[in-house]
């Protein structure tokens, strides 16, 4: 029995994966990543995880991560 490899499991979310999860455009998800930069008091070159978007926007880290994974 042949078991497929797990993706990568990635602690980072990018505009690119909040338009996949919220439907909305770049621009909108570029802004959101600089409002959660500044609710946490991060700078502008410090990422934001998959957690912090999550726990910002109220959803949750599974249905997040199965959308990313596809």
């Amino acid at each position: 029995m042949k078991t497929t490899p797990k993706p990568p499991q990635r602690i980072c979310i990018y505009p690119k994966d909040i338009q996949l999860i919220t439907g909305r455009s770049e621009r909108y998800s570029r802004k959101l990543l600089k409002d959660i930069r500044i609710h946490l008091g991060k700078k502008d070159h410090q990422f934001i995880s998959i957690q912090e978007f999550c726990d910002f926007v109220g959803l949750e880290r599974g249905e997040v991560e199965e959308v990313l994974v596809g």
